[in-house]
């Protein structure tokens, strides 16, 4: 039976907001996460490519009066024609990025939950389960829902250098105590 559901194979996190919701261009407020997919791992891409399948038929039953649009939005884009020159994080990857009104739950390689924010980051692999389906606003399309999250293995974090506290300060700095700001 076709199914708008997937759970995927290991992805990496990016643009993490799944601590707390943020708005997007004035948007309401969302919990959201970018899945970077390996493009080797056909096995979750024909997954999606199904699922989403499955949501356009759903769409043109239900919200796109019996066909579909031209130009409808398609979730899955590919990294390598559209981030890559600026994120090199994105090369050799699809991407989605999945939304929901509601805090996803979040849980480690033992299924135990992950409650701190430093924990769970941009940057770290994991698995997502993610609902899609069809939307009729301004546009017309295929959106992803999240549902939730599995993180399976740190990496490097994006979005800088966090570095350490030794590394910034640990140099001896000499505080001249007679100095006025």
């Amino acid at each position: 039976m076709p199914t708008t559901k997937v759970v995927t194979g290991k992805v990496r996190f990016s643009y993490a907001q799944v601590f707390k919701a943020s708005s997007y261009n004035g948007g309401a407020e969302k919990f959201s996460v970018v899945c970077l997919i390996p493009k080797s791992d056909t096995k979750t891409i024909k997954k999606i490519k199904d699922a989403i399948e499955e949501a356009k038929r759903q769409g043109v039953e239900s919200k796109w009066g019996g066909k579909e649009p031209k130009n409808l939005w398609n979730p899955l884009r590919d990294g390598d024609e559209e981030k890559a020159d600026e994120h090199p994080e994105y090369t050799g990857m699809y991407f989605i990025t999945a939304k929901s009104d509601r805090r996803p739950v979040i849980v480690d390689k033992d299924l135990e939950e992950i409650l701190d924010p430093d924990e769970f980051y941009s940057g770290c692999w994991g698995r997502a389960s993610i609902n899609f389906y069809p939307y009729d606003n301004t546009t017309k399309g295929v959106a992803a829902g999240l549902n939730r999250l599995q993180k399976l293995k740190d990496d490097t974090r994006f979005g800088g250098d966090s570095g350490s506290v030794e590394e910034d300060f640990g140099d001896g700095f000499e505080d001249d105590e007679d100095d006025d700001f």
